[in-house]
C-alpha cells in the first residue's frame, strides 16, 4: 500500500490510499481514525493489526465506494487554492539522519574536509554516524520549498531512502527523503554539523508512505536525483540502496539505544548521490528525487535572506 496526505478545500486534510493512478479518500470512512498517519499507527496497535491489515479491515467494514482523485492532479500543485494539493505524508516530531553509509559519501566527505581521516574511520567503524536532523516544523512536503542557508555558498540535496519507526522501533513505512546540507559549513569544521544540517526547510519528505508489503526489499531500490535549472537538467545521477554499507536494523539499533525515540520518528539512511564540487543549488532550482515503488519527491529551492 501507498498512503498520501492531501488537502481538499472546504474539507481540510485527508488521508488517501494510492492505487494505480487514483487516490481513494480513506478519511471518508472514519474522519477521526484517518486524520493522520500518527493516529492510524496508534490505532493499529490498539487493535493488534499492522497498518495494512487495519486499513483492509476498515475498507471491508465500510463496504461503500470511496471518493477518489487523480494522483496526477494532486501532484500538479495547481496555484488555484480551490484545487486539491499533496501534503507531507506524515509530520514526524523527530527526524534523525545517518551519515557516511555509502562509499561515495565517504570519499566525498573525506575529500572536502580539512580534518582528515574522520570520515574514513566512521565508514569502517562499528558505530555509525547518527545525527539529529529536524523537527516537524523544519520539514516540508511535495512541492514546498527546501531552503538555502543565508550564510552558505555550497549547498546540495542529499537524496535518501527514509523510513518511519513504530512504538517498538520497527519500520512501519518508507518514503523519499532529502537531507539538504551546507557542505561548506561542515567542511570548515565537523563540529559545525548541526548548523550544516538543521535550519528552516532543511528536510523534505514524501510524496507517499509505502508500507512494508510494497517495499519488500529496501536494500534494492533505485534512487534517481534530477535538478532542473531554467527548464534544463543541471544535474542528474542515480544510485541503489544495495550500496548501503549498513543494514537498516543496525541504524535503528544505534538511534534507539538508550534514546527515547517516539513512534512516527523519521530516519534518513544516508546518500549515495554526490554532486561534483563545482555544483551548488541555486534559488528557483527544482529538485526531483525518485525512488522506485515510493514515488517522486519534487521541491523548488528558496534562498533565505
Amino acid at each position: 500500500m501507498k498512503l498520501v496526505r492531501f488537502h481538499v478545500p472546504s474539507k481540510g486534510i485527508r488521508i488517501g490510499l494510492w492505487e494505480n493512478s487514483n487516490v481513494y479518500d480513506l478519511t471518508t470512512i472514519n474522519a477521526s481514525l484517518f486524520s493522520s498517519f500518527q493516529t492510524m499507527l496508534g490505532h493499529s496497535y490498539s487493535v493488534k493489526l499492522n497498518i495494512e491489515e487495519m486499513i483492509r479491515r476498515e475498507l471491508q467494514e465500510y463496504g461503500g465506494k470511496l471518493p477518489s482523485f487523480s494522483y496526477s492532479e494532486l501532484e500538479k500543485n495547481s496555484p488555484n487554492p480551490l484545487h486539491v494539493r499533496l501534503k507531507i505524508p506524515h509530520e514526524p516530531s523527530e527526524v534523525w539522519g545517518c551519515g557516511v553509509t555509502y562509499l561515495r559519501s565517504r570519499r566525498a566527505r573525506e575529500g572536502e574536509t580539512v580534518v582528515k581521516g574522520i570520515y574514513d574511520r566512521v565508514y569502517d567503524a562499528i558505530r555509525p554516524e547518527i545525527f539529529f536532523k529536524a523537527t516537524s516544523g523544519r520539514c516540508v512536503g511535495p512541492n514546498e520549498p527546501i531552503c538555502l542557508r543565508s550564510d552558505s555558498k555550497w549547498m546540495v540535496p542529499e537524496p535518501e531512502l527514509a523510513f518511519f519507526l513504530g512504538k517498538n522501533h520497527e519500520i512501519v513505512g518508507y518514503t523519499v527523503g532529502n537531507d539538504v546540507s551546507a557542505r561548506d559549513v561542515e567542511r570548515e569544521n565537523p563540529l559545525y554539523l548541526p548548523q550544516a544540517k538543521i535550519f528552516q526547510g532543511c528536510c523534505a519528505l514524501g510524496p507517499t508512505i509505502a508500507t512494508q508489503e510494497t517495499i519488500k526489499d529496501p536494500k534494492n531500490l533505485k534512487i534517481v536525483c534530477t535538478i532542473r535549472r531554467d527548464g534544463e537538467i543541471a544535474f542528474k545521477d542515480e544510485t541503489n540502496t544495495s550500496q548501503l554499507k549498513r543494514s537498516l536494523d543496525e541504524l535503528v539499533e544505534y538511534i534507539c539505544r538508550d534514546n527515547l525515540v517516539p513512534p512516527g520518528t523519521a530516519v534518513l539512511t544516508g546518500t549515495g548521490i554526490i554532486p561534483p564540487d563545482d555544483f551548488m543549488l541555486k534559488d528557483k532550482d527544482i529538485v526531483e528525487i525518485e525512488i522506485e515503488n515510493i514515488g517522486v519527491l519534487r521541491n523548488p529551492v528558496l534562498q533565505l535572506n
